[in-house]
């Protein structure tokens, strides 16, 4: 156990048994959110903070111990995917900061299933770095780049492995999936010339419906929903058929992996976005596009069927696939993916950035603001949904 910031817990006497704790479990040293510590311990002056620091990013039971004294009298945690053991552990907790955007990782787990704890994300972190791997990947492949790598390490000189390439002006960027992740891909797409088409899980009829209304990082994203030529939504089959069908040259991945009845196959109630890029989805692209979609998953790899991807890889039907994302993780050293056709494959780092464990906290910050304020809480997520 590494213990930083917080000291050996001293009995509560007089005024102290009002002040709020702010348990923090986190793999990155104290160090690396110093200043944001200390900015909210400036703001929240009735606050104190005690930060614990995982050794790993992989937690498991047993790989820290907390003091139950800091577990009982927690008001708010801020954690990647530590949790109290049960809901009546932290019986004073308002809400739970999460330091990624997603949480499937602690569906499972009482405090999820069992209680009404705010359980808030940190949606709207990721947006500028995985924004840029999207665009690195999809230039290295219509660049040529690889290509052109391995022939600088035999020392060779052939420009013809560098002519024919594909610049992104006038381009269609179709994005599923369409929150802060795909919002700032948008951005960067336009900037570039391309055109974007969103698709979300309900319909965005309206300015007001089109909005971003969650963490953003300044400068960043579509705020307004200023920037996809088209929008498309729908819970069922037939309507991300017909998104698919508009000729999307590259195809970003962006939804969440969800259980219920979150986004289609409502009969099985399996997990709704498991596979939903298969067979008949792929067909569909090389239909409409025969020059070929580029596909790129920051999602999840369960949301696409591997070996429906592999074989549309071999036989040409998507021009490649970057992948951030696998199924499972890590990918097994035999896997067939590695060698498919046209396939970059990175370890589930597009969401690494220094500033990463900063940009979390000023997450934290706002909702502890709007605690304070009596004010909607930002990134809530919805236990039904997933997300």
């Amino acid at each position: 156990m590494v213990q930083m910031g917080g000291g050996p817990e001293a009995p509560l006497r007089g005024d102290r048994q009002k002040r709020e704790l702010l348990l923090c479990v986190q793999p990155l040293p104290e160090s690396s959110i110093g200043n944001m510590i200390n900015e909210i311990k400036g703001e929240f002056p009735n606050l104190d903070v005690h930060y614990f620091q995982q050794p790993n990013f992989a937690f498991k039971e047993g790989d820290l111990s907390i003091p139950e004294g800091f577990i009982k009298r927690a008001t708010y945690i801020a954690t990647l995917n530590w949790l109290p053991p049960a809901p009546t552990s932290s019986p004073n907790l308002k809400f739970i900061q999460f330091s990624s955007a997603g949480v499937n990782h602690i569906a499972k787990h009482p405090i999820y299933t069992d209680s009404k704890i705010p359980l808030l994300s940190a949606n709207g972190v990721h947006g500028p770095q995985i924004a840029e791997w999207v665009v690195m990947m999809d230039l290295i492949h219509h660049h040529k780049y690889v290509e052109l790598y391995e022939q600088q390490k035999k020392r060779e000189w052939v420009q013809r492995t560098g002519m024919g390439v594909k610049d992104r002006v006038g381009r269609r960027v179709g994005i599923l999936g369409y929150g802060s992740i795909g919002r700032q891909v948008a951005r960067v797409a336009q900037a570039m010339g391309s055109e974007v088409l969103a698709y979300t899980a309900s319909p965005r009829p309206t300015p007001e419906s089109r909005r971003d209304e969650g963490f953003i990082v300044p400068g960043t994203g579509d705020p307004e929903g200023e920037f996809p030529i088209a929008w498309y939504s729908g819970l069922d089959k037939e309507s991300l058929h017909t998104f698919l069908r508009q000729k999307i040259d590259l195809l970003v991945l962006a939804v969440p992996l969800t259980s219920g009845e979150t986004w289609w196959d409502q009969a099985s109630r399996t997990k709704a976005t498991t596979h939903f890029l298969s067979t008949a989805e792929f067909e569909l692209l090389h239909a409409a596009n025969p020059s070929g979609t580029y596909v790129a998953n920051i999602a999840r790899g369960q949301v696409i069927d591997k070996a429906a991807l592999i074989n549309a890889l071999e036989s040409k039907q998507i021009s490649g696939a970057a992948l951030d994302v696998t199924d499972p993780e890590p990918l097994p050293s035999d896997d067939p993916l590695w060698e498919a056709p046209n396939c970059l494959i990175t370890p589930h780092v597009s969401g690494s950035t220094d500033v990463y464990g900063e940009r979390a906290f000023q997450v934290l910050r706002e909702n502890l603001r709007r605690e304070r304020d009596g004010k909607h809480l930002v990134n809530m997520v919805d236990r039904e949904k997933g997300y």
